[in-house]
């Protein structure tokens, strides 16, 4: 025994996959546009941090977690602003003339990363010192060398230039390889990382 389709069956099916084709149409738009949304709100595997401070200590103490984030696969970037562009001055180097007052400010702050004072117990420099001596003797990586496994671990360095022009700091004055960049240099990083710090 056969069964013939009723008359104007497959019109109904052809009519009933379109509306299917159309619902889900709509639903695919909304969709994609609510995905579009989550996109956009969720952060990357990434860690931003600022350094404000020139203190050895507190230099340190980004470094440390800069290298770690890197070392987990987050992307890292650093910002260094105000006192912390004296972690990032390269030793002995000059920039061009300077007013009366970028003179005595270059005079007043630290000239590279080893010669930050600490943030505690500093006594003139001993501090620093003392510090440096305790983590030699413990087999602790310096300052000096966080900052190249930092850049093996492609840490992203970036030099404030707003504060460069405030406290009159030229790009010859900073170690090599840095990016430039001010606010929206940093927030473009901020807003899309897991982790935010200022140091």
């Amino acid at each position: 025994m056969t069964v013939t389709a009723p008359p104007h069956s497959n019109e109904i099916q052809a009519t009933v996959a379109a509306e299917v084709e159309r619902q889900l149409q709509a639903f695919r738009a909304e969709m994609e546009g609510k995905l579009a949304e989550v996109r956009e709100r969720t952060v990357d595997d990434a860690a931003t941090i600022v350094v404000f401070s020139g203190d050895l200590d507190k230099v340190l103490a980004a470094f440390v977690i800069a290298t770690g984030a890197a070392a987990a696969g987050l992307e890292t970037s650093i910002f260094f602003t105000f006192w912390g562009l004296s972690a990032i001055k390269k030793k002995g180097a000059h920039g061009g003339p300077k007013n009366v007052m970028e003179k005595m400010f270059a005079l007043m702050t630290p000239s590279s990363s080893e010669s930050l004072g600490s943030s505690k117990m500093n006594y003139f420099g001993a501090g620093a010192v003392m510090l440096r001596k305790m983590m030699q003797d413990k087999q602790i990586a310096s300052l000096e060398e966080l900052m190249a496994v930092a850049r093996d671990l492609d840490v992203n360095l970036i030099a404030c230039t707003m504060s460069m022009d405030a406290m009159g700091i030229a790009k010859e004055e900073l170690i090599d390889d840095l990016t430039y960049g001010g606010v929206a240099t940093y927030m473009a990083d901020a807003v899309r990382s897991r982790v935010t710090l200022f140091v």
